[in-house]
């Protein structure tokens, strides 16, 4: 079987960093993704993606990125359930993200050679093992 993701697509908000109970890190971040075709418009169409990250590739995207970002996203499509306060089922899709490549430069990027150690294309190794569900 397979279940695997890839998306291009802009951040729509900073990216959030949160730990689990045992402290392991833990993003979020949502991705605007043009889809291919346009509508009876004439309009392209956006999806608005959720994308969760971990570890160290949470602690880097979080630290890297921001509002507006190009990234790509390798990953796979995870459906999860989960009961709201008020008694309610809900279930969400999200990708939980196993590289994530930075397309473009940050907009207030310094100049100079200082500058050179950003890196466009972070790969963090990913273990599904360490996923806590």
């Amino acid at each position: 079987m397979l279940n695997k993701i890839i998306l291009i697509g802009r951040l729509t908000h900073d990216p959030e960093l949160r730990y689990t109970a045992s402290g392991i890190p833990v993003g979020h971040f949502s991705l605007a993704v043009d889809r291919p075709f346009t509508n009876q418009q004439g309009e392209r169409e956006t999806d608005f993606i959720d994308i969760v990250v971990w570890r160290k590739l949470a602690e880097v995207c979080t630290n890297n990125l921001g509002k507006g970002r190009l990234v790509a996203v390798e990953g796979r499509l995870q459906i999860r359930s989960y009961e709201t306060q008020d008694g309610q089922r809900r279930r969400v899709a999200e990708v939980v993200a196993e590289n994530v490549r930075f397309l473009d430069w940050p907009k207030d990027r310094n100049t100079g050679a200082a500058s050179r150690s950003d890196s466009i294309g972070t790969e963090v190794a990913y273990n599904p093992d360490d996923v806590p569900f």
